[in-house]
């Protein structure tokens, strides 16, 4: 009996209210542009940032609808069924907090928490209120 196909994460995707703003912001993590698509009535502008083997696609519509008040915050969020956030791993927190707060990405110093699986991490949001957790993770694989 065969195991069946072998599958791998392709992409994430996530839609914002300004592309050149998204896209400024994520190349601040060291993301790259590698396709970009805007139709032709400009209704919609697609845009996919690769990180190492890391694909985000990033959708910007012109008429965009804003997200819900209870994904404004973590807490009112992660109750709300469907998908939450992206993570983005480094060897440590305590740098990468530094990164954030130095380059201005996030308002306050973000608060690094000790996570219930064992990761240490904090959670900033993008332009458009996306949220964007950064890990530590040095749980043996």
């Amino acid at each position: 009996m065969s195991d069946g196909p072998r599958f791998r994460v392709h992409h994430v995707s996530i839609s914002v209210a300004d592309m050149a703003e998204a896209c400024a912001f994520y190349r601040r993590f060291g993301f790259r542009e590698t396709f970009e698509y805007k139709h032709p009535d400009g209704s919609v502008s697609i845009t996919h940032l690769k990180l190492g083997e890391t694909l985000l696609e990033i959708f910007c519509y012109r008429n965009h609808h804003p997200p819900p008040r209870s994904a404004a915050e973590l807490v009112t969020d992660l109750p709300r069924v469907g998908i939450k956030h992206f993570a983005l791993q480094v060897e440590s927190i305590e740098d990468a907090r530094h990164f954030v707060a130095d380059s201005g990405l996030a308002p306050v110093p973000p608060e690094i928490t000790e996570g219930r699986t064992g990761i240490r991490y904090f959670f900033i949001k993008d332009p458009s209120g996306n949220l964007l957790e950064i890990v530590e993770d040095r749980r043996p694989s």
